[in-house]
C-alpha cells in the first residue's frame, strides 16, 4: 500500500481516537456505507497498516504507575545481541533508535519506583551498553 486514500487516513484518525467505535458509527461520521468502512478496514489491515486494535486505561487503572525514558549508548557492535537481551526486560514498553549522542531511548513502565530501578539496572548491566541517562515522567500533559 504505497499511498493512504483521504478516506483510509480519515478512518484512521477516528480509530486512533477511539478503537471501539462501530463500524456503523465509523460509516456516518465517515459519510460513507457500512460496507466501505469495512472493506477498507480489512484493506489496512492486510497491508499491514493497522497491526492491532488497543485499549487506554486511564492512569489510575494501569499496572503501572511510573513510567521513565531512559537513553542508552551503545557499543555498535554490540547492537544485535544488546537489543534481543532489552526486548526480554519486561518493563521496557517501547525501543527506539536516535541520532545524538545516544543510540536508544527506552519507555519504561512500573509498579514503583523500586521495579523501575530494578529494570534500570538490569538495563545498565548488559553487555554493550556504554552508558544510560533517564528521566522519570512526572504527569502527562495531553496524549494524541
Amino acid at each position: 500500500m504505497d499511498r493512504l486514500s483521504p478516506l483510509d487516513q480519515s478512518l484512521l484518525r477516528l480509530l486512533t481516537a477511539n478503537a471501539r467505535a462501530s463500524v456503523s458509527e465509523l460509516a456516518k461520521q465517515l459519510g460513507v456505507s457500512r460496507l466501505t468502512v469495512q472493506n477498507h478496514m480489512q484493506q489496512l489491515e492486510r497491508h499491514k497498516v493497522i497491526e492491532g486494535y488497543t485499549v487506554k486505561l486511564r492512569s489510575d487503572y494501569a499496572p503501572w504507575q511510573i513510567a521513565a525514558y531512559m537513553l542508552i549508548a551503545t557499543d555498535q557492535k554490540r547492537l544485535g545481541p544488546l537489543v534481543r537481551a532489552l526486548e526480554k526486560i519486561a518493563e521496557i514498553h517501547s525501543l527506539y533508535s536516535i541520532s545524538g549522542e545516544y543510540d536508544l531511548v527506552a519507555e519504561l513502565r512500573a509498579e514503583n519506583t523500586t521495579a523501575l530501578d530494578v529494570a534500570m539496572d538490569k538495563v545498565t548491566a548488559i553487555e554493550g551498553v556504554l552508558r544510560s541517562h533517564s528521566s522519570v515522567l512526572l504527569s502527562k500533559k495531553f496524549e494524541r
